[in-house]
């Protein structure tokens, strides 16, 4: 059984592996029909990054595991939270408008201008469980589709709330006591690590602590399985799913924070989109497990930060990392696929020898 257990674990391993080498493979192919300097971009992606590259690296990497843990919270009730980018948003615009008033002092200011994040995230994810459990609506169509009413409302509100601050509109700037000026972790580098990128390392805690430790983390998990199960376990499916819905919402809060409070200070036309989308990529990819998301997170990251001197110094556009990170997705989705399959034969074959083994065994005398 031993033997069993390394074996699967490391087929797991080797997934993710095989995976961004078969990208690889792949973005090298594309980059030779396009006549663009293939050893010439794998220099540039794996050259040493400098003290400032591992500082950006470390921040990027914080913010995609926050935004994969809201998207992992809902793969593992077998839910597709699609709407994550909606709902860091909307909870960003929120959150950098009730600290631009200041209406508490420093530290306080930031713990209430977070929790406004949480709840405000929970509350739009909410809309999609409120219609997936009284209206048997798919969560997938519903957070599309705020995803887009999300994006719309925040630019009705900028317009409406917002200052003009040169070229951008944005929320009212926090006050100076409010903003934290990061972690110098790296030395050497001009700047530095986002102080609420804590909130990364403490969300992973709690997210494994909850799955693993905890009656209702096990609901949770038994209801993804099998709802029917989950039922007949007592389990309400219907509350387990609002209650993941509001959980990942909540998380997907916290994704701008790091940024808003280090940062940008407000929430403007110019804040980073998108990232929803990629969190669910380093969800998949880290197999919605706390260790692999961070492994991914840190590898996209990684991709990102690289990508900015492919213009430069190789003349290829930096939108060849995207190709690869795609390909990577695709890759291992099939990959694990293909490692549950053999996971799946090896355990038959190993049920139907000791079968075969008790059937040999003389009656009477014990094996």
């Amino acid at each position: 059984m031993r033997g069993q257990s390394l074996r699967r674990a490391g087929l797991t391993v080797a997934a993710p592996v095989l995976a961004v080498v078969f990208a690889m493979i792949v973005t090298s192919l594309v980059l030779a029909v396009a006549g663009d300097p293939v050893g010439g971009v794998w220099d540039v992606i794996f050259s040493k990054p400098k003290a400032r590259n591992v500082v950006n690296i470390v921040n990027g990497a914080g913010t995609l595991y926050l935004s994969a843990l809201a998207a992992a919270i809902g793969f593992k009730m077998n839910l597709f939270n699609i709407g994550v980018d909606g709902q860091y948003r909307v909870a960003a615009f929120c959150a950098a408008w009730f600290g631009g008033y200041g209406l508490l002092p420093g530290w306080l200011n930031i713990l209430a201008a977070v929790l406004v994040a949480m709840v405000t995230g929970a509350l739009w994810a909410g809309i999609a469980a409120a219609l997936r459990v009284t209206r048997g609506v798919s969560e997938v169509i519903a957070t599309i589709m705020l995803n887009a009413i999300a994006g719309s409302l925040v630019a009705y509100l900028l317009r409406q709330f917002g200052e003009v601050d040169g070229n951008n509109l944005a929320t009212t700037t926090l006050p100076k006591s409010s903003w934290l000026e990061g972690l110098q972790l790296v030395s050497g580098a001009p700047n530095k690590v986002y102080t609420l990128t804590i909130l990364a390392v403490v969300a992973g805690l709690v997210y494994w602590v909850l799955l693993n430790r905890t009656v209702f983390g096990f609901s949770l998990r038994a209801t993804g399985m099998s709802e029917t199960a989950a039922a007949a376990s007592g389990i309400s499916s219907k509350r387990m799913i609002l209650a993941a819905m509001l959980l990942s919402g909540a998380v997907a809060g916290l994704i701008g924070m790091p940024l808003i409070f280090s940062s940008s200070h407000s929430y403007g036309l110019t804040f980073q989109t998108g990232l929803g989308f990629a969190g669910i990529a380093v969800a998949l990819l880290g197999r919605n497990h706390p260790v692999g998301i961070g492994f991914a997170a840190v590898l996209f990251a990684f991709l990102n930060e690289q990508a900015n001197g492919l213009q430069i110094q190789a003349g290829v556009s930096s939108d060849i990392v995207s190709i690869m990170q795609g390909v990577i997705v695709l890759s291992v989705v099939i990959a694990y696929a293909v490692v549950q399959q053999v996971n799946k034969t090896a355990e038959q074959r190993a049920v139907a020898a000791q079968l075969a083994a008790a059937a040999k065994t003389p009656e009477g005398v014990t094996a």
